[in-house]
């Protein structure tokens, strides 16, 4: 069986916009992606481990333990052996009480990326690839997270581009979910379940032919 950790925030936790509530498994991306890959043959779990709020490497200054690399390579050494690492954080980079840029988060998941790759996991148990989606940009930003997002849209500019580079800079593989999704119209942050669906589409032909190539690389 192939073990995938999806390390992300509340746009992969599955907040519905403008409520509290949460989407189920299977209409989370994670859970349909893990769905459409064992309907296409391949013996997978995926390990969601999503927290509202996650930035990549700052804190919230008004709820603890947000901080992305705070504890990522114990989770890695957790949950080892790994086959794929998939980041997908950003967006929190952006909230109101921040001053960052694209350039500043690209250096977060640049740090992210050397955590999972420095984990102390146990003697001749695989290093996990690692996936960097960066996350669909942010619209004007609606209803009761307007204020915590305020400006987001402007400072979010040139995200996946910047991830991009980072990932052609370290060798990791890269997906820009702005490719297949905007965030949501409702508030204008997560995404909704069509958008869910429609990542997790994407993601799950991506993400099987990683593994392919994990399988082909442990038989060679």
């Amino acid at each position: 069986m192939r073990h995938i950790l999806v390390y992300s925030d509340s746009l992969t936790w599955g907040i519905v916009p403008t409520t509290r509530q949460r989407l189920p498994f299977e209409r989370r991306w994670p859970g349909a992606m893990e769905i459409g890959l064992r309907a296409a043959g391949h013996d997978v779990r995926v390990i969601e481990d999503c927290l509202n709020g996650r930035r990549t490497v700052w804190d919230d200054p008004f709820k603890p333990g947000r901080n992305g690399l705070e504890g990522l390579a114990q989770r890695i050494e957790i949950h080892s052996p790994l086959d794929l690492v998939i980041l997908m954080l950003g967006t929190n980079d952006f909230q109101s009480m921040h001053p960052h840029n694209a350039w500043h988060s690209s250096q977060g998941i640049l740090a992210l990326i050397d955590a999972i790759r420095t984990a102390p996991i146990e003697p001749g148990m695989p290093a996990p690839r690692i996936l960097v989606v960066a996350p669909p940009a942010i619209r004007t930003p609606k209803g009761p997270i307007a204020p915590k997002f305020a400006g987001g849209e402007h400072k979010c500019q040139g995200l996946a581009e910047a991830y991009r580079m980072v990932c052609e800079q370290t060798g990791c593989d890269f997906f820009d979910a702005g490719s297949v999704t905007p965030s949501s119209e409702v508030d204008g942050v997560h995404l909704d379940a069509t958008q869910h669906l429609a990542l997790s589409q994407a993601l799950c032909g991506i993400v099987g032919d990683l593994l392919d190539r994990v399988d082909s690389a442990a038989t060679a």
